[in-house]
């Protein structure tokens, strides 16, 4: 039984990024780290450009696993910032949870490292609780694609919605009518091949 459409509301979503963290990106071998590192700081632009509450949180920060990617600490400075101390479900950490719950949204935009552990165990304990999980794929990563695929799978089965950050984007936006430069800046900031597009839109535009 094929679940209905549950559409992406920016008035009712949360972005949560999970252990991007400088010692685990140097286990994501299922995407090219250039472009993962890229579609990370796409999907942190996008809850900046629409305005998502969004939460931070790290693992074992002082063992190998290393701290936060410093650009996205930079980016959230007045963020709720969960360094855990060793759980890893994030959804273990008391504080984590009471800071998605204090957000008052109802879907949640998940990516992290490695996909199978740190985005698996809390997108499975959300659904478990009640919200509409969203799992950004491409700035989630892990060892290689059967990992990752046998992670997407347990998501999926489980009711987890799999998305692009660009999708993501898209579905958020719903109309070009809302904006057209900000959103395409976006785009073409971490699509350079979107820039054409962009280019060729200025053109046409009449004089002011």
């Amino acid at each position: 039984m094929t679940k209905p459409y549950v559409r992406l509301d920016k008035n009712d979503a949360a972005v949560l990024l999970v252990d991007h963290q400088t010692g685990l990106l140097s286990l994501v071998r299922d995407i090219d780290p250039d472009k993962f590192k890229n579609n990370v700081l796409a999907l942190a632009d996008c809850a900046k450009y629409f305005e998502l509450p969004t939460i931070l949180t790290t693992s074992f920060e002082q063992g190998p696993n290393g701290p936060l990617v410093p650009e996205l600490k930079e980016m959230f400075p007045d963020s709720p910032y969960i360094a855990r101390p060793g759980q890893i479900n994030a959804w273990d950490n008391d504080d984590f949870v009471a800071a998605i719950k204090a957000t008052g949204k109802k879907q949640l935009i998940v990516a992290g490292v490695v996909t199978e552990v740190c985005v698996a165990f809390p997108v499975l304990s959300a659904l478990e609780e009640g919200f509409d999980v969203f799992v950004v794929t491409d700035a989630s990563g892990t060892f290689n694609a059967m990992t990752r695929d046998a992670a997407w799978d347990r998501m999926s089965s489980a009711g987890a919605q799999l998305m692009t950050w660009f999708g993501l984007a898209c579905e958020l936006h719903r109309d070009w009518r809302n904006d057209v430069e900000g959103l395409g800046n976006l785009f073409s900031n971490h699509i350079p091949d979107y820039r054409n597009l962009i280019n060729s839109y200025i053109t046409f535009q009449p004089e002011q």
